[in-house]
């Protein structure tokens, strides 16, 4: 990159001899007069696509400057060469024998046989003058004029031409070199609108802005001026752009909440595009998210990919899960890439897929990827491709000097406001890159456990907030935690297919992200407990407390270390001591949002049990649910309260081994169909008993499998998955493997005997049901798919889940559930998930169809562990249990609506303890159904004014505040449509929260008061 001797970045240059390459800095004209220049060079240590290109990055390659020579270039030989170079393309391109290709081969051949390098001054004249016999008698003289002209009244350019650079936050480089070629990519890209005034340049990612803001302020403000004069264009609207099949529901919305603030706060705009271009597959639940911060239209490409079904629409209105709709544009130059030639152009009409509803293609063009974005030559190439157009027929028009933003409203405003076109209703799935849920298995744990966790320091932290003593909201410490989450939640980190070193820095994140958290929880319950402490720091007396940071009652086991002095006054709380008295387990019955000390053996818990049968036969049984081990593999699950047997006859299920996982190219990114073929059933060895009950029984086994280790142990909990009268328990499994496999595929199965075509599986905010067959192509394609923390198999009056808390991959074939665990692939990241991992999953068998389970808070709960704290203030406390206290926040008459967030509003004053402070609450219906639900407020919270925002926290109607007599509390009564998400606003009152049980300062006074 050059900068100038005070460090502003002027441009970046890229070596090589490809078709980025860019080696020519133009010496400005006062410079020139003044006879010297002063600059500084940075040379950066790769290429544009890293250093190895689509693998493991070489240790043994270097990286120099060779050459630096002052020139004066041959400009009209320049362009003549893009004058030959757009007459190639018309030849090349065109349909043979058209009247404008057999003229395009002429003036070629007639420009050959006049250049003479002996007089190449005047025969270079010559030649482009010949060339005017194509492009139009004195077309280069009208410069950007060119796009003025050639139209008749009324018509429109078929394609519009937007400079593009997708920069790739990470990838076969590291974040600290995308911030570099953000800065390179950008800084050319001014000096290209200094020199091209038509140049309109759009771009996304507000986490690559805040890089550049942070580290090359000049540049900065020089980006800052363009996006005021119209030139550079905002899009995305995003923090990354972000993968969205793992991604949780919040976690997108925070992508664009996070990324519109930021264009709105540095540049005065936000974007009305979402922008993800390069994203594998889309999430049904997207198009709700990317309304509700403030976009209607979205852009993107990605499924041009698809290896089995061509996509059928170029722009069409794209149907989310819950109705929601966005004008969408899958541009058919099938690129955001495109490099701006008569090929591109051409593409974007004859592969267009409806071009009766929609006759217009965005034209991206500009190197991406590894950034760069559009050179000269394609500016320059742009303007000959018009000047064609202008003189004859045979090619689209292209226009240049537009926005992403004026393309979609022309669609708006010629497709009826987009009722002309065709509609794609749910997911759009990518046929390809299906090993990306499961690449990089620490990397989906890490993703997984921070979203959760920083869905509980926000609940906590808005507690402590309005009830602890002196506690301001950490407003700025949880966004820098959503911020790395975000980051990583790039398209190619999450999914697993970036080189070693990214993920050496994604790890970092989600360890400060891990780190700060548990630090923002301590103090937040020791606000609200202010004698309490974390189980490391506990003294060597004191009370168990177990805080629910969700919106559902819970009645769990809960284990609990006893190793240390100070634990040991734990034992006497536990039901359960374990066999080698390293841990215990507590019982604890806890309330939405509510806390628990641990209780006894409840009158309806019986208890669970492990024994063995013989030799290789074990069993694990409690009151509603038995499983059966048999050589090592799982013959039997059998509901107790209903007598039916859930394991097909014949077939077993547990771990297995697909011996063959070789996609033909991309390794991290694939996993192709023929690895079903490769199957091996892998034994559990050394079965033993581990626990015994009451409350856990566990098996212990061990799988040796090549050079890798599993332990896997199977329990089984006295009580039942949640608190619902029908509810059975699960199954659950633990896993600590030292894995060391190449190209290897692990994965969990279970065959149940449930019939049913459709399978459903959890995504952002709802669900998604997809094919068990391979009736169709489309069907047959979908071998591995994307679900959260749940995939359910059901049939009428019965179905079987499989819940985990870091796994994203599953399947269904027929009978078979299988989870994905472990993959091994070896590029571009040669040591992929060799090592140490420790996960878990579970198998939940529920009475009745998923649509009447329990399956969706089973998952919550599986995912959201309690936490654990010690109370030592025995005056207080004394030995008696705590009263579970009042909900905050319930939602009544919808067992189908779940609260999922709550936070302060962004928009508060965090610096003091200010009475303006206002909570955002988060609500979304999970089954696809309509409900009408009530918001209970408790008594204690007084609330001024309500009002139901968008994503954005703005306004969209005031929500009636309803007293309800019997209990004090207040109610706002909520209508949903299936899986619709509502943001609710509360404005708190001045008048001081209330604790009406105990009336102390403290929020629960734990004697005996309620919150």
């Amino acid at each position: 990159m050059v900068f100038t001797t005070d460090g502003t970045p002027l441009q970046g240059l890229t070596g090589g001899f490809e078709d980025a390459r860019r080696v020519d800095f133009i010496i400005p004209v006062e410079d020139r007069k003044k006879g010297s220049l002063d600059i500084v060079i940075e040379t950066s240590c790769n290429d544009l696509f890293g250093i190895s290109g689509i693998g493991p990055p070489r240790s043994d390659r270097y990286f120099q400057l060779n050459s630096a020579d002052l020139v004066v270039p041959n400009e009209e030989a320049w362009r003549l060469g893009w004058d030959f170079q757009t007459l190639r393309e018309l030849v090349y391109e065109l349909p043979g024998n058209s009247i404008l290709q057999n003229k395009a081969l002429a003036v070629a051949n007639k420009i050959m046989n006049t250049f003479d390098v002996r007089d190449s001054d005047r025969t270079i004249k010559e030649c482009r003058k010949i060339a005017e016999e194509i492009f139009g008698a004195g077309w280069e003289a009208k410069k950007d004029g060119v796009y003025k002209e050639g139209l008749a009244p009324g018509k429109r350019p078929q394609l519009w031409g937007v400079g593009d650079c997708h920069i790739d936050t990470a990838w076969l480089w590291p974040y600290s070199v995308t911030q570099q070629k953000a800065a390179r990519s950008w800084s050319t890209q001014i000096d290209l609108m200094d020199r091209y005034p038509e140049h309109r340049f759009a771009t996304s990612s507000a986490q690559q802005f805040k890089w550049v803001e942070q580290l090359y302020p000049k540049l900065f403000e020089r980006i800052k001026a363009k996006v005021k004069s119209g030139q550079f264009e905002l899009v995305g609207g995003s923090w990354v752009e972000n993968d969205c099949n793992m991604p949780s529901g919040e976690a997108l919305a925070r992508q664009m909440i996070f990324g519109q603030r930021y264009f709105q706060s540095k540049f005065g705009v936000r974007s009305t595009v979402a922008w993800l271009p390069d994203s594998f597959g889309l999430s049904g639940g997207l198009p709700q998210i990317i309304r509700g911060a403030g976009m209607h239209n979205f852009f993107t490409q990605k499924l041009s990919w698809n290896l089995v079904n061509v996509f059928p629409h170029s722009t069409f209105n794209w149907v989310g899960i819950d109705g929601t709709q966005v004008l969408c544009h899958m541009t058919p130059v099938d690129t955001y890439n495109a490099q701006a030639t008569v090929g591109d152009v051409r593409r974007g009409i004859w592969n267009h897929k409806n071009l009766e509803s929609g006759d217009t293609a965005l034209l991206p063009f500009g190197n991406g990827d590894g950034g760069g974005g559009p050179l000269n030559r394609m500016l320059e190439s742009l303007r000959r491709i018009r000047a064609v157009a202008n003189e004859n027929h045979e090619i689209p028009v292209v226009t240049v000097g537009v926005t992403v933003e004026d393309f979609y409203q022309d669609i708006h405003e010629t497709t009826n406001e987009g009722s002309d076109l065709p509609v794609w209703h749910g997911e759009l799935y990518l046929e390809g890159h299906r090993g990306t849920y499961t690449s990089h298995g620490s990397i989906k744990k890490g993703n997984r456990h921070s979203e959760i966790l920083l869905r509980d320091v926000e609940y906590l932290s808005t507690l402590a907030s309005i009830y602890g003593k002196s506690f301001l909201y950490p407003k700025k410490r949880i966004d820098d935690c959503w911020e790395k989450v975000l980051l990583n939640q790039f398209h190619d980190v999450l999914p697993g297919s970036a080189i070693g070193m990214v993920y050496e820095d994604a790890e970092v994140l989600y360890a400060e992200v891990a780190k700060e958290g548990k630090v923002l929880i301590n103090e937040a319950i020791g606000s609200l407990f202010s004698g309490s402490y974390s189980l490391q720091n506990a003294p060597s007396s004191g009370r168990l407390l177990a805080f629910n940071t969700i919106c559902m009652p819970r009645k769990e086991v809960v284990p609990v270390s006893l190793e240390g002095s100070a634990k040991q006054s734990f034992r006497k709380e536990m039901v359960q001591v374990s066999q080698d008295g390293k841990s215990g387990f507590a019982l604890m019955e806890c309330s939405e949002y509510g806390f628990s000390a641990p209780k006894g053996l409840f009158e309806d818990v019986k208890a669970a049990k492990a024994f063995q049968i013989s030799e290789d036969e074990f069993v694990l049984k409690n009151s509603n649910v038995e499983v059966k081990l048999s050589g090592g593999r799982i013959v039997s699950l059998f509901d107790v309260a209903l007598g039916r047997e859930l394991v097909p006859k014949g077939l077993t299920g547990g771990l297995v081994m697909f011996e063959r996982d070789m996609p033909a190219f991309w390794d991290a990114w694939d996993v192709e169909v023929d690895h079903l073929e490769t199957s091996k059933p892998l034994q559990f060895s050394n079965l033993r008993i581990a626990e015994n009950g009451p409350v856990r029984a566990s098996l212990a086994a061990d799988v040796i499998y090549g050079q890798s280790t599993i332990n896997v142990t199977i329990s089984l909990d006295a009580v039942t998955a949640t608190v619902a009268s029908n509810s059975r328990s699960y199954v659950r499994f633990d896993a600590y493997v030292d894995w060391r496999e190449r190209h290897k595929l692990l994965k969990f199965e279970i065959p149940v005997d449930i019939h049913s075509d459709t399978a459903y599986f959890e995504c952002a905010f709802g669900h998604v049901s997809r094919p068990t067959n391979k009736n169709t192509t489309q069907e047959a394609a979908k071998f591995e798919v994307c679900g959260h923390k749940y995939g359910d198999l059901s049939e009428f009056g019965y179905g079987v889940a499989i819940l985990s808390e870091s796994k994203y991959g599953y399947s269904v074939a027929g009978k078979v559930f299988r989870l994905s665990l472990l993959r091994a692939a070896t590029m571009p990241d040669a040591e992929q998930d060799q090592g140490r991992h420790a996960f878990s999953w579970a198998v939940l068998p529920h009475a009745g169809h998923f649509f009447q389970s329990d399956v969706v808070k089973a998952a919550y709960a599986f995912n959201s562990p309690l936490h654990l704290r010690v109370v030592s203030d025995q005056k207080a406390l004394g030995f008696a249990p705590v009263p579970t206290p009042k909900p905050l926040f319930t939602v009544e008459e919808a067992p189908n609506v779940i609260l999922d967030t709550i936070k302060r509003g962004d928009d508060d004053n965090f610096s003091n303890s200010a009475n303006d402070k206002s909570i955002i609450l988060r609500l979304y219906e999970a089954y696809g159904g309509h409900a009408r639900g009530k918001l209970r407020i408790a008594s204690h919270l007084k609330i001024s004014k309500a009002v139901i925002t968008n994503l954005l926290e703005e306004e969209l109607e005031v929500a009636e505040l309803i007293r309800r007599e019997a209990d004090d509390d207040t109610l706002i009564s909520l209508d949903f449509r299936g899986f619709q998400v509502i943001t609710v606003k509360l404005y708190l009152s001045s008048e001081k929260p209330t604790n009406d049980a105990a009336h102390s300062d403290n929020w629960i006074d734990v004697g005996g008061a309620s919150i």
